[in-house]
């Protein structure tokens, strides 16, 4: 009454991060390079991610060190790092009880090239 079109309560939901994109559209990938650039960007687009790549990016860190720049729980944050560090993204060092977190060697290289037409803009005279 008064509503126009359907209503759901999945529908209803909002991100705390700004979108309401709760399905894909059932689009086809092909190509084993394309589904990794997905996978890459989809490590990358989470915004506590991509916090943590950036501070990582300025230099290596403790995981001491992550927790206090990012403010959420340190299990969820371990989840996070576990995310980044299954697509190859940073890298480990077990110093004593604490683990430090780095970049990995070619991770700025793989997260350019994993952007849509990234490829050209490389190879361009511009």
């Amino acid at each position: 009454m008064g509503r126009s079109g359907p209503w759901s309560p999945r529908s209803a939901w909002r991100s705390p991060y700004g979108s309401n994109v709760t399905e894909s559209n059932g689009v086809e990938v092909t190509g084993s390079a394309n589904a990794e650039s997905i996978s890459l960007l989809q490590a990358m687009a989470d915004p506590v991610r991509w916090a943590v790549l950036a501070m990582l990016a300025e230099a290596p860190r403790c995981v001491c060190k992550l927790q206090e720049q990012v403010p959420i729980a340190g299990n969820l944050l371990s989840y996070h790092l576990k995310v980044l560090r299954e697509a190859g993204l940073v890298t480990t060092t077990r110093r004593g009880r604490w683990i430090d977190y780095a970049l990995a060697d070619d991770a700025l290289a793989r997260m350019a090239s994993a952007l849509p037409g990234a490829q050209s803009l490389v190879h361009s005279p511009w």
